[in-house]
């Protein structure tokens, strides 16, 4: 558990896929084409990953889950606002991290990884009922 309350154990990466990821994960995955044009990794608090998936992976049958235990990053996290542009307003959600370290994320620092798929007309509300005791808030 991290020391201040206000900050979280872990922060996620989501990742959509159709293949099973590379076993182990190498030192360093590559990023996704929204990480590359901002210059950081998009992480999310599990608070927000409904939010996340609503606005980014409506489209995606399944995704992976990457957590990542937020002390072993958080010297290269800034806790800044989503852009608007992109997604519109995320009222209630706050802050979400970005991990500005030259966009390097892998095996070194992932926790675990599920693999959530969504079941058609329900979005993610099983899959993410599924991870209750695995998503840590």
């Amino acid at each position: 558990m991290s020391s201040d309350p206000a900050l979280p154990t872990y922060v996620y990466k989501l990742v959509p896929y159709t293949a099973p990821p590379p076993t182990p994960l190498p030192p360093v995955l590559p990023v996704s084409e929204l990480d590359e044009k901002s210059g950081f990794i998009h992480l999310s608090t599990a608070v927000q990953i409904p939010g996340t998936l609503k606005h980014f992976f409506t489209d995606h049958p399944s995704v992976y889950i990457l957590r990542v235990p937020y002390a072993a990053i958080a010297k290269d996290v800034r806790w800044e606002s989503p852009d608007a542009k992109v997604c519109g307003p995320r009222p209630g959600e706050g802050l979400f991290p970005h991990l500005y370290n030259g966009q390097k994320l892998g095996r070194d620092e992932v926790d675990s990884m599920q693999a959530w798929q969504r079941t058609e007309g329900d979005g993610w509300d099983q899959a993410l009922k599924q991870a209750e005791e695995w998503l840590v808030y």
